[in-house]
């Protein structure tokens, strides 16, 4: 008996990796003639829809359609769209690089690591929804949570701080780059780090507040200073050096 869609599915979380599931045979009239249903071509199909249309558009039907098939022949490797969700998730985790755990470097690396996975989700305008209230069993996931946390123990962070510090840094990046895609989605966009609008306008609307702004019009400069990056970098900061470390 072929093994169920959730056994395929605690098979890859073993293994790590969407690989390795034997791809049957298409039935009908295109018969051989076009390539075999596969995880991986599932999770291709899915981040091809996702960059050209955004996530909001990926479903289970609409992956069928652009691999020519029925969303039944997608069950078959696939649970459901939670499933799916975890895959391109471990899919864009795999591609992160971590390092050696150096307790003289910790802070640069930590935040070298929540950088290459704002990188990774923003290649994918919304992907990182996918990533929210899950609690993944993926392993390409969780070996970026593994390094995270030997990072941050290299650093002497206390473990309950640093356990609960991957959840907040994750969580950060994650709103981070959705918001940017949902902004870079209104301007019609690809890829902004830059304000919704203008800082020029910015200003002068900060310049048209009534006196009952008084900090807001005088501060005007600081408010709408550095890119979206820098306080991407400012925010890190400060979440990275407000965690307890042995006295």
């Amino acid at each position: 008996m072929s093994p169920t869609p959730q056994q395929r599915r605690a098979a890859r979380h073993r293994l790590g990796t969407g690989q390795g599931d034997a791809p049957p045979a298409r039935r009908g009239p295109s018969g051989g003639r076009k390539k075999p249903i596969t995880v991986d071509a599932i999770i291709t199909a899915a981040f091809g829809i996702v960059e050209a249309e955004g996530y909001e558009a990926l479903t289970m039907r609409r992956v069928a359609t652009a691999l020519e098939t029925g969303p039944s022949s997608l069950y078959a490797h696939v649970v459901n769209k939670e499933d799916l969700d975890e895959l391109l998730i471990g899919r864009l985790c795999a591609g992160i690089e971590l390092p050696e755990p150096d307790p003289e470097r910790w802070r640069e690396q930590i935040v070298g690591v929540c950088a290459q996975l704002r990188d990774q989700y923003l290649r994918y305008p919304g992907i990182s929804r996918a990533a929210f209230a899950a609690a993944s069993s993926n392993l390409d996931t969780l070996r970026v949570g593994e390094g995270m946390l030997a990072i941050l123990l290299a650093g002497g962070i206390e473990p309950q701080a640093a356990a609960w510090a991957i959840d907040s840094l994750a969580l950060y990046v994650n709103a981070y780059t959705l918001e940017l895609s949902v902004a870079d989605t209104r301007l019609g966009r690809t890829g902004g780090d830059d304000w919704v609008v203008s800082r020029e306008e910015l200003l002068r609307r900060f310049a048209a507040l009534p006196d009952s702004f008084p900090q807001s019009k005088r501060y005007a400069a600081e408010l709408t200073a550095g890119t979206l990056h820098d306080r991407f970098d400012f925010t890190l900061g400060l979440m990275i050096d407000g965690l307890p470390r042995p006295r």
